[in-house]
Order: C-alpha cells, then sequence, then structure tokens
C-alpha cells in the first residue's frame, strides 16, 4: 500500500538569551544561570542587535502538519501519475481525520470524509451539498445513527487510518481525475463522487438519507474540474 505525503515547511524559533551583570556593569553570556537560581542577582535584559551575542544553539520548534493518503493501488504511488490535488481537497480529508477523532472512532470512515468536506465548507461540493439539504449536523446526526458512539473511555489514534471503503473513495477519485484527460487539481467534488461510488459505505447511505441521488451525483459531476475561485484580483480581471 503506497502513500502520498504532504507536508509544510517546519518553523524555527530561537530561544531569548538574558544575561546577568557583573561588579564592572558589563554583561557575559557565560554568566548566564537558570532561572531558579536567579533570585537576589541584578539582571540586565538586552534587546537583540547585530553585536548582540548569537547562540551557537538554538531550540527548534518544529510546527508541521503531515497528512498521508494511503491506496490500495499500488500504480498511484507513483509521482509521475499521482494527480494534484486541490488545497481544498487536502484539508477535507484532514478535516475528515478530526471528525473521526472527535466521534472517538478508530477509523476515518466515507461519513468522516463526508463530514470534512463540510467542514472545510468553501468548496463548490460542500455548497452543493448544503443547497440540497445535507449540511454537517444532520451527517453528523446520521453518523451516529448508523454507526452508534463510541465508548467514553476510547480514544482514536493520533491518525486514525483509512477504512476499506475510505481508501476505495479515494482511487476512484484518483483513476477518473487520470482518466478525464483534463489538465488541473483534484478538486472536492471527486471525493464526495467516490464516496457515492461506495455503494455499501456509510457515507453513501447518510447522502442516501439525506436526499442525495444519482441526478444530484450528476449534477456535481458537472463541475469536477472546477472551484470556487476565492482570488478578488482574478474575479476583477
Amino acid at each position: 500500500m503506497a502513500s502520498y505525503t504532504l507536508s509544510f515547511i517546519p518553523v524555527t524559533l530561537s530561544t531569548p538569551q538574558i544575561f546577568v551583570s557583573g561588579q564592572n556593569g558589563s554583561s557575559s553570556p557565560s554568566s548566564r544561570i537558570p532561572l531558579p537560581s536567579l533570585l537576589g542577582q541584578k539582571l540586565l535584559l538586552t534587546q537583540p542587535s547585530r553585536r548582540c551575542f548569537v547562540p551557537k544553539h538554538r531550540c527548534s520548534t518544529s510546527a508541521s502538519t503531515v497528512l498521508n493518503v494511503p491506496t490500495s493501488q499500488p500504480e498511484n504511488g507513483s509521482s509521475d501519475m499521482i494527480p494534484k490535488w486541490s488545497a481544498r481537497a487536502i484539508k477535507s480529508l484532514a478535516m475528515g481525520e478530526l471528525e473521526a477523532r472527535k466521534f472517538k472512532y478508530p477509523n476515518t470512515g466515507t461519513e468522516a470524509i463526508l463530514m470534512g468536506i463540510l467542514v472545510e465548507g468553501t468548496s463548490t461540493a460542500a455548497k452543493f451539498l448544503r443547497g440540497n439539504g445535507v449540511t454537517l449536523f444532520k451527517v453528523r446526526d446520521e453518523a451516529i445513527n448508523l454507526l452508534g458512539k463510541s465508548d467514553m473511555f476510547f480514544f482514536s489514534p493520533e491518525h486514525p487510518p483509512l477504512t476499506e471503503p475510505a481508501r476505495k473513495a479515494i482511487d476512484w477519485a484518483i483513476d477518473e481525475k487520470k482518466k478525464s484527460g483534463v489538465d488541473g487539481e483534484l478538486t472536492t467534488a471527486y471525493l464526495l463522487l467516490g464516496i457515492w461510488s461506495q455503494k455499501e459505505s456509510a457515507g453513501r447511505q447518510i447522502l442516501e438519507t439525506l436526499g442525495f441521488n444519482e441526478d444530484k451525483a450528476k449534477e456535481v459531476a458537472k463541475s469536477m474540474n472546477e472551484d470556487v475561485n476565492l482570488s478578488f484580483k482574478k474575479q476583477g480581471q
């Protein structure tokens, strides 16, 4: 099983330096001492400048977000064949994983990805769902009715793995994007129709319960390669 990894660049933060003044009024980085032992000492706090001591060692804090998208088809792991994902599609998957953790589910299923699409909320697919009465709160309620609540003492893993139907839904989305022959990104509409393609999945059953059908799926398919443009600069052109 291959996986696609999408990550953001880590951010490095430097540790501030505290100087203790000596008898001659000068400050030295070698005179730094732990905070608990500063009682009774005269402190001199200096603003950083070009002439200030630059510590050789820095305390690095990595603020990174990593999203793994597994697939059951090995050939999809080739970087030459992987379609580029839109930012909204990536965020929808990430929000779906978060929804699974909120529900304390052991896996991220099609119902969680469906919730993730609605949590992201700005895509064409999300707006179509809301316009047809498929809201986040309704999907959450139906997920509980269908799958039940998790035990209160159970905690989901940090990254709940995808269920088999969820992997197949993503595979379907990738395959359909490649078959389309249309340049551009894999949009959230592909994810929604991927969920719809899995007839026995929880996400499909919830959509059917809330009135989503084949006719509406065909309407979504018309805008599979389009998405909402939030750039005011481009809209004004």
